[in-house]
């Protein structure tokens, strides 16, 4: 059985809100999480927070799951039967471009960088207070709903070089090839390459895609600029189209897409 604790808190608030009934207007969640008990714990938890929780215990049928609901976001524990929650997290990138969870009991470095690169959007321990967990899932939620409205307006396609980027349609193509992109991977080249020739800083990052502040440690936006390195043929080692000026930020360069 997978060592798990609960805090206290968490625990009482949760079996007191087990029968809370969920409206139409929640955020639904797909949580793929094979303990029963802790399951239901935070459903309990998160419908108080207007959020409705669809559970399945098996990380081979989620897929499935997501695309017959249709979830908001997707809370997804790493020791699952018949998929783990990383390999999981890599099969959903390619079909859900909503928000993707980690909620794990496994406090490792090796597996949060590992998830970030496969696309997950957070990684959270378990262990963490059950009003922290709202609020970043609040933020991811969030940060959804904001590319609804935004679309619209974003009539603009840029082109710098071969490099061509299309908001509505949330298409990217480098040299006539399609470049597939998560959800949060594109918001970041968008961000950069609307902004080319400029420095954006991690805080300003953080910021407008994460609808939080920077808390000079957390490592996931230095892990999705390499990812997008990686994808748009750049230098890992010596960067030319996004570089990473020392203490000050990343830069998408406007001429270096030939």
């Amino acid at each position: 059985m997978k060592y798990f604790t609960f805090p206290i808190f968490f625990r009482y608030h949760c079996v007191m809100l087990m029968q809370h009934s969920a409206g139409d207007d929640m955020h639904r969640i797909l949580l793929v999480e094979d303990e029963p008990e802790i399951g239901q714990l935070i459903s309990g938890w998160l419908a108080r927070h207007d959020m409705q929780v669809l559970l399945e215990p098996r990380g081979d049928m989620a897929l499935q799951r997501v695309a017959a609901e249709k979830p908001d976001l997707v809370l997804l524990d790493i020791m699952l039967p018949g998929m783990d929650g990383l390999s999981l997290c890599r099969e959903l990138r390619q079909c859900f471009n909503g928000p993707i969870v980690m909620l794990t009991s496994l406090d490792s470095d090796m597996n949060q960088v590992l998830a970030l690169e496969l696309g997950a959007n957070d990684y959270i321990l378990k262990t963490t207070p059950p009003n922290v967990l709202v609020a970043r899932l609040r933020v991811q939620l969030r940060q959804l709903a904001a590319i609804a409205p935004q679309a619209p307006k974003a009539t603009q396609r840029l082109q710098l070089g071969t490099l061509i980027i299309d908001y509505n349609n949330r298409d990217v193509r480098l040299q006539g090839q399609a470049i597939a992109l998560s959800t949060s991977d594109f918001d970041l080249l968008w961000e950069l390459a609307s902004h080319s020739g400029q420095i954006l800083s991690r805080e300003t990052l953080f910021k407008q895609l994460k609808g939080r502040e920077y808390d000079g440690m957390d490592r996931s936006m230095d892990v999705a600029i390499s990812r997008l390195r990686q994808k748009l043929g750049d230098n890992a080692e010596l960067p030319t189209r996004i570089k990473t000026i020392r203490n000050k930020g990343y830069l998408l360069v406007a001429d270096e897409w030939s």
